[in-house]
């Protein structure tokens, strides 16, 4: 059996967890749970089985401190499966964590997710969008726009690719408005041989729980891997969560609002790596470790910190299993354009800010299609993140994971 990784990451039956935040069970503002059938829970558990596959690729790639949202490749992929067939789709399907053929899943897996995360907490921001920006020269296939309108509530705009300054205007706005600012401009420019360009964006914003004390921040060493050190601003507080360590990592689930989404931070001990910590994760590695977790009052150190990234991903996709979509010879997304098309470029930027209040996050991913030939009692724990860790930002009735990062104190 594989070694055990403790907590953090995200759970893919944790409907039967418990918060790991005290709330007022009976309050208006009480937590609210996404129930899933033993099909739902299915999708969320293929789901998270991309989201850490995407999380160890993006890692394996970079030193740097980095963010990404595997729900909003997610969405991203799922509009992209269903203009796709043959090798195309199958391979996409595959990608995503579910068999060959499962492209109805997938769409009731997103269609859940943007149905239910927005309203499980009224302190808590979280806003998912989708949009496909039409090449006016080249006709949408109808069944394909049909169909990413109901599941994920995607209108196709058509767009004069030819006049670049306006249609780089109206795309970079959609990003902007969906990330509250965050993201302001995605792409850099546009190119009239592109077919169309499909885009989702997330939003998050959430107050911790229990906030951190402002007045205790103060400058702290930060121990990085390489053995040097820099100076972080340190936030602290005292709460009484769930706390787990193994002989890989601490762990620390601090939560937002009602309980309803967390955050999860794992520290790495003893000669563990960030790197190998985050190869250890999958869902049955976290299946086992969540049922080990329980409440401590812990004395929680963690830098306030900041993180942008932004990477092209057909590499990385191709690497996981995908790389049909990207071969003019071999994609077929006939399903979307009748003249067919393949995939010319994934991009993602996310970005995220950490401080005392809590936390905000927010992603875009586009995808561009080309057409062809162009414990008991009360413990106590110490959990002092002075050198790299990991974290995610998860919601918990289901474990779905929104956001992912390393902060690794290397912003450059």
């Amino acid at each position: 059996m594989k070694r055990i990784v403790v907590l953090f990451a995200f759970a893919v039956l944790a409907a039967s967890l418990a918060s790991c935040g005290e709330t007022d069970p009976s309050g208006a503002d009480a937590r609210k749970d996404i129930r899933l059938s033993t099909k739902q829970t299915g999708f969320v558990e293929g789901g998270n089985d991309f989201a850490f596959r995407f999380f160890a690729a993006v890692d394996a790639k970079t030193e740097k401190d980095y963010v990404i949202s595997p729900l909003s490749m997610q969405f991203l992929l799922g509009m992209l499966l269903n203009g796709a067939k043959g090798e195309t789709a199958e391979e996409i399907c595959k990608v995503l964590g579910y068999g060959s053929g499962q492209t109805a899943a997938v769409n009731e897996f997103c269609r859940l997710m943007l149905d239910e995360l927005p309203g499980l907490d009224s302190r808590t921001k979280v806003s998912l969008a989708d949009a496909i920006f039409v090449n006016k020269d080249y006709p949408m296939e109808s069944s394909f726009r049909k169909t990413v309108a109901r599941w994920y509530d995607a209108t196709a705009r058509e767009l004069d690719l030819t006049k670049a300054d306006d249609a780089l205007r109206q795309i970079n706005k959609w990003g902007s408005d969906h990330t509250d600012g965050l993201i302001p401009a995605i792409l850099e420019d546009v190119d009239p041989n592109m077919l169309a360009y499909l885009l989702n964006a997330i939003y998050f914003k959430g107050i911790w729980t229990n906030t951190f004390q402002k007045d205790l921040t103060s400058e702290e060493p930060f121990y990085l891997e390489s053995g040097a050190t820099r100076k972080v601003q340190m936030m602290q507080k005292g709460d009484k969560v769930l706390y787990g360590i193994n002989d890989m990592c601490q762990a620390v689930c601090l939560p937002y609002g009602n309980g309803a989404y967390s955050m999860y931070v794992l520290l790495p001990v003893g000669k563990t790596s960030v790197g190998e910590l985050v190869r250890s994760l999958d869902n049955e590695s976290w299946r086992q470790m969540t049922s080990a977790m329980s409440e401590f009052e812990v004395s929680v150190w963690m830098p306030r910190f900041e993180t942008k990234y932004r990477e092209k991903l057909n590499e990385l996709l191709t690497a996981m299993g995908m790389g049909a979509a990207f071969n003019p010879a071999r994609a077929d997304f006939t399903n979307m354009f009748s003249t067919g098309g393949y995939l010319d470029f994934v991009l993602q930027e996310a970005v995220v800010k950490v401080d005392e209040e809590g936390a905000e996050a927010a992603a875009v991913s586009v995808a561009g299609i080309r057409k062809n030939g162009s414990m008991a009692g009360e413990k106590v724990a110490a959990f002092r993140a002075d050198h790299p860790f990991v974290y995610l930002i998860t919601e918990t009735s289901t474990g779905t994971i929104l956001f992912a990062g390393k902060y690794a104190g290397i912003d450059k």
